[in-house]
């Protein structure tokens, strides 16, 4: 193991998969904020510009390697298990599933084995019920208590992550120390492939966003989903799942677009895609990509969900966790700011 940045603090010795990723650069900012000692799993060809500026010691290896996950959490008090396999589209499916579901039952299970006293396993609110719709046309957020099944995953990658937080579940059932944290929508800093809550603020600042869809999400900042996980290994109850989001941050795409433009004076998108053009949109896109082996521009995965509003209620962790409600707007300012300063908007380096 290689230490990249020296000076550590006292504090816990914690473990974190997926640290090259945006959540989890910004939980290891978080954990180097709060005075604690990372050692972060990186494989060889991960992309560590998110990292820059932290504090960690590498641990070179993957989710399949198990002789590097007992060599990185030897000691750990802590371990976060944030990495994951996310794409909407993949020519096959098979390697999400081994990331997803079989990594993580591998690293809970050597995690336990080291005698770590908490696990945070970063789930994703696609395992949440989705939100009812009232009689008066309004979305009821809703909470982690909210009835939901295996068959209300309406693609591979939110059903892996359901089978990955069952595995979680069950482990937390036979005594590991697990809690289960829910993401929202993050936003903010570190976003650098960028995740695709982030394509969308960069399109929009590129001018290449031509429309828009009936959809919405709970934008949160994404340094408040860092500090959930660090007060879920705090005060999370084991067993237990928290949504990380913000309270006033369910907002339809259109409101998030508006804010946007009152940040940066781009105009907005006015026309809206009917549903139905989306989905054929989609359809047309995916047997492209099944032709020349790219990626589809708008996966069907991505139009089904976007079908939905996913508003959530993020009460349970504001109350028992503590979690910070940073204001949705200075979510998305911030994220303006980064992707500016870091490239991804034409014209400005």
């Amino acid at each position: 193991m290689q230490a990249l940045v020296a000076g550590y603090g006292g504090g816990m010795l914690c473990f974190v998969t997926g640290a090259s990723g945006f959540v989890g650069a910004n939980l290891v900012e978080a954990l180097n904020a709060a005075g604690h000692e990372v050692r972060a799993l990186l494989r060889p060809n991960s992309d560590r510009r998110g990292l820059a500026g932290a504090r960690f010691t590498e641990v070179p290896g993957n989710l399949e390697d198990r002789e590097a996950l007992a060599r990185g959490l030897r000691g750990c008090d802590w371990c976060f298990h944030v990495a994951a396999s996310y794409q909407l589209w993949l020519p096959d499916y098979a390697p999400m599933y081994r990331a997803n579901v079989d990594g993580t039952r591998t690293v809970i299970e050597e995690a336990e084995r080291a005698g770590c006293r908490r696990i945070v396993y970063t789930s994703t609110v696609g395992c949440i019920g989705l939100p009812k719709v009232g009689e008066d046309g309004s979305v009821i957020p809703t909470d982690e208590e909210a009835p939901v099944s295996e068959g209300q995953m309406s693609n591979h990658y939110k059903l892996s992550k359901w089978r990955a937080e069952v595995v979680a579940r069950e482990l937390a059932a036979k005594g590991a120390p697990v809690v289960i944290v829910n993401p929202s929508a993050p936003v903010g800093p570190r976003d650098v492939k960028p995740t695709p809550t982030g394509q969308v603020i960069v399109d929009f600042l590129n001018r290449a966003l031509p429309a828009t869809m009936d959809t919405g999400l709970n934008y949160v900042h994404v340094r408040d989903v860092a500090r959930g996980h660090v007060l879920a290994a705090e005060r999370g109850r084991l067993g237990e799942r928290y949504i990380l989001g913000n309270s006033t941050g369910n907002w339809t795409l259109v409101e998030a677009l508006a804010v946007l433009s009152e940040l940066t004076g781009i105009p907005a998108p006015r026309w809206q895609v009917p549903y139905g053009l989306a989905w054929f949109g989609a359809i047309l896109n995916e047997g492209l990509s099944k032709v020349t082996g790219r990626p589809p521009k708008a996966p069907l995965a991505g139009v089904r969900m976007a079908r939905h509003k996913m508003f959530f209620d993020p009460s349970k962790a504001v109350r028992e966790l503590g979690l910070p409600q940073t204001s949705p707007r200075q979510a998305l300012a911030d994220a303006v700011e980064w992707f500016q300063a870091n490239g991804h908007v034409r014209g400005r380096h």
